[in-house]
């Protein structure tokens, strides 16, 4: 006997971005025909240089677009199987999903515990110290810093400060905007392995938002690649690595000077997934 379709499982994505389009002030469109997915559990990259609609689309799944004068046009985006493309903000998070903006955004004025304290409004009072005491384990160096006011702290110790904030309202899901941003090489490999580990302990599911295509590659299981408002290319980051375009283009293992977008490279040009 023969299964039908229909008996079997389909898991349902943690996050399913559909055919969006975005756009500012009612005419300049940003992003267009994107359409990502993240499955439960998964580290998933999104690439691109400065300008190509990344923290756009971001913005649409964080429901903050109209912060911006921004709004979706069309498409439609998931989260845990629920429409969410005309959810606000808040809603958002109640249903599992926190961002780390771009530029970690603290409360400068207040302390390391304040500040945490702030990202779990939604907590009672046991949630909340369980909450900080996994926030601590997971950073800390936080820890030795908790009445220390977070303007006063390095700029590596404040994307920790915004990360924790983000996980003490205990996510299903965490989406980073540029964690690696003004930050030393040294300690972007550990929030990257700061990163990595919140995978590994919790199963969190993470949307990572990120020009550092190299870092980002190292600890992603899935990546797709933006340029001027829409997708070029997806894959794992297995065999995104091993593409020589990549390679050449992101990585900067390229021999060849003077290409200054993927459509310069021959072998997307063929392709052409992007030009119709």
């Amino acid at each position: 006997m023969t299964a039908s379709s229909s008996t079997i499982p389909i898991a349902v994505p943690a996050l399913a971005v559909h055919n969006i389009q975005i756009v500012y002030g009612g005419a300049i469109e940003a992003v267009r025909d994107v359409s990502l997915e993240v499955r439960t559990g998964q580290i998933v990259a999104l690439l691109g240089s400065n300008g190509a609609g990344k923290s756009s689309v971001l913005k649409a799944i964080s429901g903050v677009l109209d912060a911006e004068d921004g709004e979706i046009e069309k498409g439609a985006i998931q989260l845990f199987g629920e429409a969410v493309e005309h959810a606000p903000a808040p809603s958002i998070v109640k249903r599992g999903m926190v961002q780390v903006p771009e530029g970690r955004r603290l409360f400068a004025s207040l302390t390391v515990d304040e500040n945490l304290v702030v990202g779990a409004h939604l907590q009672g009072a046991g949630k909340l110290a369980e909450a900080r005491d996994y926030v601590y384990g997971l950073f800390p160096r936080l820890a030795d810093k908790r009445r220390q006011i977070a303007g006063y702290l390095s700029g590596g110790e404040q994307q920790m400060v915004a990360i924790g904030r983000a996980l003490m309202s205990q996510p299903k899901m965490l989406a980073l905007d540029e964690p690696s941003l003004g930050l030393a090489p040294l300690i972007v490999a550990e929030i990257f392995s700061c990163i990595t580990r919140l995978r590994q302990s919790s199963g969190l599911t993470i949307l990572l938002v990120e020009q550092n295509a190299s870092r980002a590659l190292a600890i992603a299981d899935y990546a797709y690649i933006m340029e001027n408002g829409r997708v070029v290319l997806d894959g794992t980051s297995e065999q995104l690595r091993r593409n020589q375009d990549v390679r050449e283009f992101y990585l900067g293992l390229s021999s060849q000077a003077g290409r200054t977008h993927m459509k310069d490279v021959k072998h997307y040009k063929r392709r052409k997934r992007w030009l119709s």
